[in-house]
């Protein structure tokens, strides 16, 4: 496309040619200083991105407004970076860590979150213009790269995302959007912002859950903690299970190795644990059974090594035993563990044989005590 530049327009488009390896010197550098600070900080983004104008887009923009620059320095967005954050909180952290690692020209940079406008919600960005400060980088031969100003804009993923889906339903083609319909779209701006701040809210509103729960934990009010993710986590380091698991080790002089036991929650909920003090009257009521199932298993064997679930997996199979369940209850914990696979009832079915011989030897020693005593 031919654009119709004065001499100014013309000189400036001059200007950004000369620098525009410049300018991806700065565009690498920044992104690897923000890259590298968002991971210290452990600000999760779902979006780090840059660009450079591309020459087409400066010259058209300099062909409506070049008169207002006076250098090529005043045209700040010329490398643009941007920061797509979760939460809005999010876009504030983001902005702390940009403001300490660059140089931020804050007269020219705005937050156009306080414009407070119903058709806003897309453009409710925060814009910080920058420059390298040269702790980032210096060098004599191309001072420049302290120099030239940039870009950073931060939103949140929706606001991303409407201001993508507003821009391309809005701005094609020359026709005027009749006001119904403008005022649709405001609508569903309006309604986005609101779930924009609502997921901020209910973000906060788990984190203080999640303090409570561990805070009931620490306690040692377990029949208060909701057995989830967190605080099942949180259980197991205490490492509550390393009493039995002991005891079972000590029956072949085993090793034990450590294992994974986090996806022992699903089995625990299907069993109908609901807090994590069930969770502990598991370990208090079927200790003795659970090692005693793990003897039969392990006593004519010669194996010397076990993983550190070798204690849970036993009490969750005296569990379901001690409930009524059989076979079919077993296989349906297996599968949960280990996947589903045919050869799994035959596991189950070895299980439920020892706890039969376990509960024949203890009828016969009882059988043996009552006789003794008549």
């Amino acid at each position: 496309m031919n654009y119709q530049l004065d001499l100014h327009g013309e000189m400036l488009m001059e200007q950004y040619h000369e620098r525009l390896s410049i300018y991806k010197r700065i565009e690498q550098l920044a992104i690897g200083a923000l890259r590298q600070a968002l991971d210290t900080q452990r600000v999760r983004v779902t979006a780090l991105e840059s660009r450079i104008k591309a020459a087409d887009s400066l010259a058209g923009k300099l062909e409506l407004k070049g008169a207002k620059y006076n250098s090529l320095d005043d045209v700040t967005d010329i490398l643009g970076i941007r920061i797509v954050t979760f939460y809005g909180t999010d876009v504030d952290k983001v902005a702390a860590i940009v403001s300490e690692i660059f140089d931020v020209d804050w007269r020219n940079s705005v937050d156009k979150r306080k414009l407070h406008r119903l058709d806003s919600f897309g453009y409710n960005s925060l814009h910080y213009i920058c420059r390298l400060p040269k702790k980032i980088s210096e060098d004599a031969d191309m001072p420049q790269l302290n120099e030239l100003p940039f870009e950073i804009q931060m939103r949140t993923a929706l606001q991303h995302v409407w201001s993508d889906l507003d821009h391309d339903t809005k701005y094609k083609g020359d026709i005027k959007i009749p006001r119904e319909y403008l005022r649709q779209f405001n609508r569903l701006a309006g309604m986005l912002e609101l779930i924009d701040e609502e997921f901020d809210r209910l973000r906060n509103a788990l984190a203080d859950y999640r303090r409570q729960m561990l805070t009931l934990q620490a306690s040692g009010q377990l029949d208060n903690v909701y057995l989830n993710a967190d605080t099942f986590r949180q259980f197991l380091d205490t490492r509550p299970f390393n009493s039995l698991n002991q005891r079972i080790a000590s029956i072949n002089q085993a090793e034990l190795y450590p294992a994974p036991m986090m996806y022992f929650l699903l089995v625990l909920q299907e069993l109908g644990m609901e807090t994590l003090g069930d969770v502990n009257r598991l370990i208090e009521y079927y200790s003795d059974d659970a090692f005693k199932l793990a003897a039969s298993q392990l006593g004519t064997t010669d194996i010397d090594i076990l993983s550190e679930n070798i204690g849970l997996q036993n009490l969750c199979y005296v569990y379901i035993l001690k409930k009524g369940g059989g076979a079919t209850e077993l296989c349906k914990v297996i599968d949960l563990l280990n996947g589903s696979d045919p050869n799994n009832i035959e596991i189950a079915n070895e299980i439920l044989k020892h706890a039969r011989e376990l509960t024949h030897k203890s009828q016969e020693t009882s059988d043996a005590a009552n006789t003794k005593k008549s």
